[in-house]
């Protein structure tokens, strides 16, 4: 007895199906999630970058770093590994604006636009979401 042949719509199907289900759900790993609130009217932001660049704004507006943005935000996410690892929390001081909250692999790091003592890195984050949310997002601030 002869085997039976599928036909090309057969083998499209299954050739799909196997692709398919050989990436279906990987998900690339986050960098970092950041919160931001604040006295502004367009302060509150969630802003979630994954390790490929991904960028999601309030769950909303969806977008990509380009190359030197995602080189940027890995050089961050690596600078924050020790103040995270120590759950750093920098106390607002009065005339605060805006307070950061960011949570990676390591921890969370807590801190105000005007926190006494900051490392060069969380003023280097708030300026990357600052930029990420106007350029990638297209949100007012």
């Amino acid at each position: 007895m002869g085997r039976a042949r599928a036909g090309p719509a057969a083998a499209i199907a299954l050739a799909t199906g196997l692709a398919l289900g050989g990436c279906g759900g990987v998900q690339p790993a986050d960098l970092f999630l950041i919160t931001r609130t604040g006295s502004t009217p367009h302060a509150h932001l969630v802003l979630l970058v994954d390790e490929e660049g991904n960028v999601r704004c309030n769950g909303e507006h969806e977008g990509k770093l380009d190359d030197a943005q995602l080189v940027r935000a890995r050089g961050i996410q690596e600078d924050l590994q020790k103040l995270a690892s120590h759950h750093t929390s920098l106390a607002a001081r009065p005339g605060s604006v805006f307070s950061y909250s960011v949570r990676d692999e390591n921890g969370t790091v807590r801190f105000a636009d005007n926190s006494a003592g900051q490392p060069k890195v969380l003023h280097e984050l708030a300026l990357f979401v600052l930029g990420t949310s106007q350029q990638v997002c297209g949100l007012p601030e």
